[in-house]
């Protein structure tokens, strides 16, 4: 039996409010799209591309050898862009897994990359993501870490039940820190993209709600740590530092 063909593709746009022009923000002499890039290469697990609508983006991952399909400017998220492209790359429909990975993780180390294709050995499962546990109270509590919250299938795999920025779940015992990583069936992120938004997704702001009200199945792999997202201009910083620039 052949391994299914995996395509990893980063969505990135210049359009972030807090770190504008996020993207090509220099780490080391490299756009930090670029470290991204170089991050899901080296998981060697498919065809790597960037996503964009930005012509400025397409042209610094290109002069850094990357693979780059052009998308449509006004696709309400990161999956919608995602999605156009895997129809762009594989319009002979190959393809049966695709990731998902943020643009903004330059730290995220390629084996957790790998990592969120685990869960989907199981076929009933949909998607597939990461989480690592929480080990602060400032984690617990801040909105802006979503938690997971999971019944437990066996060591390090979780069964989503939901998904909230709030402290969840109640009591004592492991609170688990979401990582914005996913594999999707080729099935399933094709339902996901036709679904309107729904309740959940819209109040907690959590695209992934949407699968989970759909009852779509997703699967959470529980890794050691939390590659940290840049958002700021001092998660900028820590990213630097952390790559020894």
């Amino acid at each position: 039996m052949t391994a299914p063909l995996t395509l990893v593709l980063i969505p990135a746009r210049m359009a972030a409010t807090r770190l504008p022009g996020k993207p090509l923000l220099d780490i080391g002499g490299v756009p930090m799209i670029v470290h991204v890039l170089r991050r899901a290469l080296a998981a060697s697990i498919g065809r790597v591309a960037v996503a964009t609508d930005t012509p400025e983006i397409a042209e610094a991952v290109i002069a850094h050898g990357g693979e780059v399909v052009m998308t449509r400017a006004d696709h309400p998220s990161g999956s919608d862009r995602i999605h156009e492209a895997l129809q762009t790359l594989d319009p002979e429909r190959k393809i049966e897994t695709v990731i998902n990975l943020q643009g903004d993780f330059p730290t995220i180390r390629p084996e957790q990359i790998g990592a969120v294709l685990a869960p989907l050995a199981d076929p009933a499962v949909d998607i597939a993501t990461l989480a690592a546990e929480i080990h602060t109270e400032e984690e617990s509590t801040n909105p802006n870490v979503v938690k997971v919250v999971g019944s437990p299938i066996r060591n390090n795999l979780l069964r989503a039940l939901y998904f909230t920025r709030a402290t969840a779940p109640y009591g004592d015992g492991p609170r688990y820190h979401h990582i914005g990583l996913y594999a999707y069936r080729r099935a399933a992120l094709e339902r996901f993209v036709s679904l309107p938004p729904s309740p959940l997704e819209q109040r907690e702001k959590l695209e992934q709600l949407r699968a989970l009200e759909a009852g779509m199945r997703i699967d959470v792999g529980i890794v050691d740590s939390v590659p940290r997202g840049v958002d700021t201009p001092a998660d900028l910083e820590t990213a630097r530092r952390a790559l020894g620039f």
